[in-house]
């Protein structure tokens, strides 16, 4: 792992919570996307070599909709950079970890992912992030 590649934060509202954020950070957000496959609407900021990542669900059976049912509004996950996803999945398998999906899978902000299992990392949700190309 390189470095930490962002910080997902859960949020109901993504344009209440831009505000929130640039007055926060000082700045405005550098992109916003939504992801069809996962269904949320996400928006990122800069902060040195990490970003923050805010997600909001577009539809009820979104992963961030189920999540925001059963918690407040705040961290959701830790994303780590990866030089190459595939070797690290084989890395961390042996090491023991659960993953969510099997094969990566096109992300936010033109990145492949897969997320660990919480229940093999200690309750946190983790996801590795690869730069797609």
């Amino acid at each position: 792992m390189r470095k930490i590649e962002h910080i997902g934060i859960a949020v109901k509202d993504v344009e209440t919570s831009n505000e929130v954020f640039k007055k926060l950070l000082g700045k405005e957000h550098y992109k916003v996307e939504t992801v069809e496959s996962e269904n949320v609407s996400t928006s990122f900021f800069q902060i040195g070599e990490t970003k923050i990542e805010l997600l909001e669900a577009t539809a009820e059976e979104s992963a961030i909709a189920k999540y925001l049912t059963k918690n407040r509004e705040g961290v959701h996950h830790i994303a780590f950079d990866v030089e190459d996803i595939y070797t690290e999945i084989e890395r961390l398998k042996g090491e023991g970890f659960q993953f969510i999906s099997e094969m990566p899978k096109k992300g936010a902000d033109n990145k492949l992912v897969v997320f660990i299992h919480p229940k093999s990392a200690n309750g946190l949700l983790v996801e590795l992030c690869q730069d797609a190309g």
